[in-house]
């Protein structure tokens, strides 16, 4: 997302307001990499409802969202008065009236419907980029491409959220040849992978989406061809 942001749009992610659904893993990771960014995170969700921080969530409140959710196992709803946060009840990020320039839809399928896709489009927001299995279903996907002049960027999740796997393959590779990167090394080829999936988006000369698409096929057709399965 944020090569997108500087390339399409001119602009940078530092003070930009980021909705971010789900408190899992991705979720989790995203909203720490997008404070790190200079991003201003202002909710995070589970099944149960959404936090939501009205100035960006501090690093204190994501140590206390990351504690509640990887060693409590607790809902959000029971760190409410732990955060800086304001909790509500059986709402999303896509469901609240709340503005945000950037969404990271992070937490399941189907998330964001044509009602939230409407809602984002209508209150501003220029990006999404998936970070779950398909959480935009068809209807908020065309609402997001009918509304492309003012909600420019949709990156699916075979590109956007295409790190973990990315990360997979590098930690294969180690182990292989019995090596131990350090963490910086380990971003910086992440970076270079993510830098290359946009450079294949948008070398169609179409939407990112598009490219996305069409860089996905090629890729799985490659694959068949090499493994003989067609000729």
């Amino acid at each position: 997302s944020k090569i997108a942001i500087e390339k399409k749009l001119d602009k940078s992610l530092q003070g930009a307001r980021c909705a971010v659904s789900g408190s899992g893993n991705v979720a989790q990771y995203a909203a720490l990499k997008l404070m790190q960014l200079g991003a201003k995170v202002i909710t995070m969700s589970d099944s149960n409802g959404v936090l939501i921080f009205d100035d960006g969530m501090t690093e204190e409140d994501w140590k206390e969202i990351a504690h509640a959710k990887q060693v409590r196992r607790a809902r959000l709803s029971s760190i409410e008065d732990d955060v800086t946060g304001r909790y509500a009840a059986n709402e999303t990020p896509w469901s609240v009236d709340v503005s945000y320039d950037f969404a990271y839809p992070c937490a399941t399928q189907n998330e964001v419907n044509k009602e939230g896709a409407e809602r984002l489009v209508k209150s501003g927001t220029k990006g999404l980029f998936e970070g779950a299995n398909l959480p935009v279903d068809a209807a908020g996907q065309q609402v997001l491409r009918d509304n492309a002049d003012s909600c420019p960027l949709y990156i699916p999740g075979k590109a956007s959220n295409a790190g973990g796997v990315g990360v997979s393959g590098l930690e294969m590779s180690q182990n292989a040849v019995r090596l131990q990167w350090k963490p910086e090394e380990v971003d910086g080829k992440l970076q270079d992978m993510m830098a290359s999936i946009f450079e294949q988006m948008e070398s169609s000369g179409d939407s990112l989406e598009k490219g996305a698409n069409r860089a996905g096929f090629l890729k799985v057709a490659k694959a068949m061809k090499e493994l003989g399965w067609v000729s």
